[in-house]
């Protein structure tokens, strides 16, 4: 198992009005953006590396969040599969006045969040992604209790047995 992750937001989590029509929407932005190999679906949730979605109990989430673009051509195609697949018109790709080279286009989701794909130019990136792999095996057990992290790894000697806790404050 493998997640891919960024240097400095660990996950954007949107809360939803309409699942599937998020799912939807998501799906082919991501398509467009040649970032659709990370998606992952299940009938409550909708997940792509550090993007995660799920049904509101209440009020919906509204953001402004960005992705990167490899090209203009991305950022025009972000911005007509978004229209075709439920987003409304929120600023036409084209440069901005941000920086110089800043190339994007905007798109309000089916819940109204501002829906970014941007290009700053050529660059070269010193990684494709970061890569982290869980220290624990895949027959641990993971849970969430009263703002805490539990893994218990199962399977393992009873001197080998791995056990962590980690606390928010």
């Amino acid at each position: 198992m493998e997640f891919h992750r960024g240097r400095l937001i660990d996950h954007v989590h949107l809360r939803v009005s309409d699942l599937a029509a998020s799912k939807k929407f998501y799906r082919a932005v991501l398509q467009a953006l040649d970032k659709d190999h990370g998606i992952r679906e299940g009938e409550h949730y909708f997940s792509a590396d550090e993007l995660w979605i799920e049904q509101a109990d209440s009020k919906p989430s509204t953001v402004h969040l960005a992705f990167q673009a490899s090209g203009p051509a991305a950022v025009g195609a972000f911005h007509a599969v978004a229209l075709a697949n439920g987003g409304r018109e929120n600023g036409a790709p084209g440069e901005r006045k941000y920086h110089p080279g800043y190339y994007a286009a905007f798109a309000l989701d089916p819940d109204g969040n501002n829906i970014e794909a941007v290009y700053h130019g050529p660059f070269e990136a010193s990684a494709e992604s970061v890569v982290l792999r869980p220290a624990f095996a895949d027959s641990s057990e993971i849970s969430i209790k009263a703002g805490a992290i539990h893994t218990q790894e199962f399977g393992a000697s009873p001197t080998a047995k791995a056990k962590a806790h980690l606390s928010f404050e």
